[in-house]
């Protein structure tokens, strides 16, 4: 997965709270079980006015003006801010998955699904805990200003506004150690390749038959 270190990018405000991993992605998405192919469907049901199904083309389909991922101020954007319990509801790997390949990749909020959150430092995308009170002032300071947006630097543990201010944040030291490396669960596994080669040779030369 890609590294994180330090991240700039503009700010999306996602004003809900208890936005479940059904909203995130719904699931007649779940067929698949690839880490692409997801990003054209984040938020479906509150993104377009029909209803969605693998493998179809968005082009043309009706889409909810008023729902914040079709709003031009917010193309492009790289950073979500949200409201509390954000990533409730059942176990979808392919919750994170959406929101990276949409093109977010850090998310800022008061508190989220333990499942949700757990998923999200797998896959590479940053979830963030800040204080209510400090979510809310993002939330101010977002909507009158286009193109708003935040440093992240995972190394610092900070959240960097662009007058100075910075928020804290607490970040587990392994998981930061891997998003910081690019390393998920398979690349950990990886990097000892050579003495998982060594033990396997040993074990069949000593116990040849379990292989046969």
């Amino acid at each position: 997965m890609d590294k994180f270190t330090v991240h700039r990018g503009t700010v999306i405000p996602m004003d809900r709270a208890n936005v479940d991993t059904d909203a995130i992605i719904p699931k007649q998405f779940l067929k698949s079980i690839k880490r692409t192919g997801f990003g054209p469907f984040l938020f479906d049901a509150w993104r377009y006015k029909d209803i969605g199904e693998p493998g179809m083309d968005v082009r043309g389909r009706p889409i909810n003006t008023d729902f914040v991922l079709n709003q031009p101020r917010y193309k492009g954007a790289s950073i979500m801010i949200a409201r509390k319990n954000f990533g409730c509801g059942s176990s979808r790997e392919h919750a994170p998955w959406a929101l990276l390949e949409y093109g977010i990749r850090a998310v800022i909020a008061p508190s989220y699904g333990d499942i949700f959150y757990n998923n999200s430092f797998k896959s590479g995308l940053l979830p963030i805990v800040l204080e209510e009170s400090k979510v809310d002032r993002l939330f101010h300071e977002v909507a009158p200003f286009p193109g708003y947006q935040l440093v992240i630097d995972l190394e610092r543990q900070v959240v960097e506004k662009s007058d100075g201010t910075t928020y804290d944040f607490e970040v587990d030291p392994f998981r930061k150690y891997c998003l910081v490396n690019g390393f998920d669960e398979i690349g950990l596994t990886l990097r000892r390749s050579d003495a998982i080669k060594t033990f396997e040779e040993k074990h069949k030369a000593s116990q040849p038959w379990l292989f046969t």
